[in-house]
């Protein structure tokens, strides 16, 4: 029995539509529609893959059989079940179930829907559980429009989306619904989908076999998706009936089934479940994962330049100076790539994935400014002290501006000593710790040289020892150092002779001085 619409817009019990009718009398008819439409579960028994949910005991199973439906959302990838589960409530309840197509209608149909809701509830005493598919593509706005109803019980809301609730749905609306998350199938549940629609009498009803290969290669093709599923079999077991075999091959599938489509949406919650794996795992220093997860969003049509940009922040962000060659290789594939495109572009991407999780990791430049901008926003706007201040007027030079600033380049070992930096109430903090990894294990041990000596000069007044030069290549970049620095990927360069490769020391002018 069929639910039709009366001209105020209430619904009624009326017989079979003239395509059932049509059924009753040729079963042939049936044919017509999808195989996946025709095997779609009619009891909470029948449902595949959800028993997380709908398995005994659970809440959901619990409240169908009391016919107790609260307003939910059924968040799940497609083909896992949303559409069935919100059938097998309508068929399980005895409210009235309005099903509705946010794509196919808007508020002027919503607005017909609730009068009649509350009709129905006022005049007949029954509640309306009102199925709104693919929810997510009301803007929220529209999704307001529902919060009255919903809220003083005129309307059951059951919403199913395959959009993550927290971004597609609004944070009012969402307050009054239960959140299902539904699952993509296993292959064992493909499989048992298969079997069943192989001997249903609502299915093939045994008119044709299937070989166990084939089976599997539904399975593995589905991705999950029973739907997918359902519809690779019946059109390999049409292929088959055409050529006149009663089994369907592995090479049926293979034919009818196309490329295998990946479940990806570049805008939606598996973009960013993906984009989150490719991060991880080149931050966890996997360059298998790494170069994985970059032909899963690649194959799937996702932007390379969107991709490029990632791993240019991921080089300093989680590289950092463990390896600064690593901002060199992102920075020098996004050019390369902009410059070919693709398809050979991707060697560029591949080359730069492998060699960001393969480098040596610190986030300690991302933790040293996420300090101080802490100490900022705690501390505001500290005054600069005068002698850091730039003197460009005769007014500024009697105000005091540079007075006393020490130019480090004349300074002995390029450091003036007892010289502090920062604003005079935050002097002494320290905001970047780095690691022992890599580059940055030689950039710790400066560190660390130059913060002794500037604690050994405070102590004493400014009468401590400078025990050698103090610039990072003389200090830690020695020739005997060089081989240890660049097994741990340093970057210390040498030369065919084994001697290390140094900068000329720069001409300091007044400018600089004054600077």
């Amino acid at each position: 029995m069929t639910a039709r619409r009366t001209a105020r817009g209430g619904e009624k019990d009326a017989g079979p539509t003239l395509f059932e009718a049509a059924l009753k009398r040729d079963p042939k008819l049936a044919e017509l529609v999808p195989l996946a439409e025709r095997m779609r579960p009619r009891a909470l028994s029948d449902l595949v893959g959800q028993e997380h949910l709908v398995g005994e005991g659970k809440l959901l199973a619990h409240a169908i059989a009391a016919d107790r439906v609260p307003s939910m959302i059924l968040w799940g990838p497609p083909g896992s079940g949303k559409t069935t589960l919100a059938r097998i409530v309508a068929e399980s309840t005895r409210a009235r179930f309005v099903p509705f197509n946010a794509v196919l209608g808007g508020v002027p149909e919503l607005r017909q829907v609730m009068a009649a809701a509350k009709e129905a509830r006022a005049y007949e005493g029954k509640r309306t559980i009102l199925f709104v598919d693919e929810i997510h593509r009301f803007n929220r706005a529209q999704q307001d429009a529902f919060l009255p109803h919903v809220e003083d019980g005129t309307i059951t809301l059951i919403g199913a989306t395959t959009e993550n609730p927290s971004f597609a749905v609004n944070a009012p609306l969402l307050s009054r619904c239960r959140v299902f998350r539904l699952n993509l199938l296993d292959e064992k549940g493909i499989r048992e989908l298969l079997g069943r629609a192989l001997e249903s009498p609502e299915g093939l009803a045994g008119s044709v076999g299937a070989d166990e290969e084939a089976i599997e290669a539904i399975a593995k093709l589905a991705s999950g998706d029973a739907r997918r599923a359902l519809t690779t079999l019946e059109i390999a077991a049409d292929e088959a009936k055409r050529e006149g075999r009663a089994r369907v091959t592995r090479d049926d599938v293979v034919q009818t089934s196309g490329q295998k489509t990946l479940l990806y949406d570049k805008a939606g919650e598996e973009h960013y479940n993906v984009i989150s794996a490719f991060i991880k795992s080149m931050r966890g220093s996997d360059p298998d994962a790494a170069i994985y997860w970059l032909m899963r969003m690649l194959e799937a049509g996702d932007d390379p330049l969107f991709l490029l940009r990632r791993m240019m922040i991921f080089a300093s962000e989680d590289v950092g100076n463990a390896d600064p060659r690593a901002l060199d290789v992102a920075v020098a594939a996004d050019a390369a790539f902009q410059r070919v495109g693709m398809p050979e572009g991707i060697y560029f991407l591949s080359q730069a994935a492998i060699y960001l999780a393969c480098a040596p990791k610190s986030n300690a430049c991302n933790m040293a400014w996420k300090a101080a901008q802490e100490a900022v926003r705690e501390r505001g706007s500290l005054p600069v002290p005068m002698r850091l201040r730039n003197a460009v007027t005769g007014l500024m030079k009697r105000e005091g501006y540079g007075t006393g600033y020490r130019y480090a380049h004349d300074e002995k070992g390029g450091v003036a000593w007892g010289e502090t930096y920062l604003p005079d109430e935050i002097a002494g903090t320290h905001f970047y710790e780095p690691t022992e990894r890599g580059y940055e294990k030689v950039i710790a041990e400066r560190v660390r040289w130059v913060r002794a000596q500037q604690s050994r000069h405070d102590e004493e007044e400014g009468s401590a020892p400078l025990s050698r030069e103090g610039g990072l290549g003389a200090q830690l970049g020695s020739s005997e150092r060089s081989p240890q620095a660049l097994n741990e990927g340093t970057g210390v360069r040498e030369s065919s002779g084994g001697e290390e490769k140094t900068d000329p020391k720069p001409q300091s002018s007044s400018a600089d001085k004054a600077d």
